[in-house]
């Protein structure tokens, strides 16, 4: 279990986030067209997992315009941008910010790759969302970096994430 705050208060995940080095799991995640995405979709691709509690607040909504931005100039790489939010609301605001550098995926309904990584936040008013996450992957699926972020209303530190690539 990892200590994370939001709004200075402790709340607690899960457990460890995946450790840099080893194999990133397979997941089976919802796209906005409500199909199902797994890891093999996105094999011989570099991945930042971007992951947060829900799309609809400002930390969140400015990560993915971050990556989106920083996407379209990373050669054979894919942001997936995944949080519990419904796949609409991921493509409502996709559509709206006209974002189309990211792959959105929800992990809706049951948080099942939120639990398996470590992630899914166990207390306080955001229990059973997702704790803010960088994961990064390399084109043989390997985690290069992770960054759960201490207190959840801060932004990740995207020059780390994307120094690895």
């Amino acid at each position: 279990m990892a200590s994370i705050k939001l709004g200075g208060n402790p709340i607690h995940t899960s457990g460890e986030l995946p450790k840099v080095g080893t194999k990133i799991a397979d997941f089976k995640l919802v796209k906005t067209d409500l199909s199902v995405a797994s890891l093999i979709d996105f094999a011989g691709k570099k991945l930042v997992l971007n992951i947060f509690p829900s799309v609809d607040t400002g930390t969140c909504a400015a990560s993915v315009r971050k990556f989106n931005e920083s996407a379209s100039t990373l050669e054979n790489t894919t942001v997936l941008c995944v949080s519990r939010d419904l796949p609409f609301a991921q493509k409502r605001f996709c559509g709206a910010e006209g974002l189309e550098n990211v792959v959105n995926l929800s992990d809706f309904p049951e948080g099942s790759f939120g639990k398996a990584n470590g992630l899914e936040i166990t207390d306080g008013p955001l229990a059973g969302l997702h704790s803010r996450v960088i994961i990064v992957v390399d084109e043989n699926g390997i985690i290069t970096h992770t960054e759960q972020v201490a207190e959840i209303a801060d932004e990740p530190n995207y020059e780390a994430a994307l120094a690895v690539l």
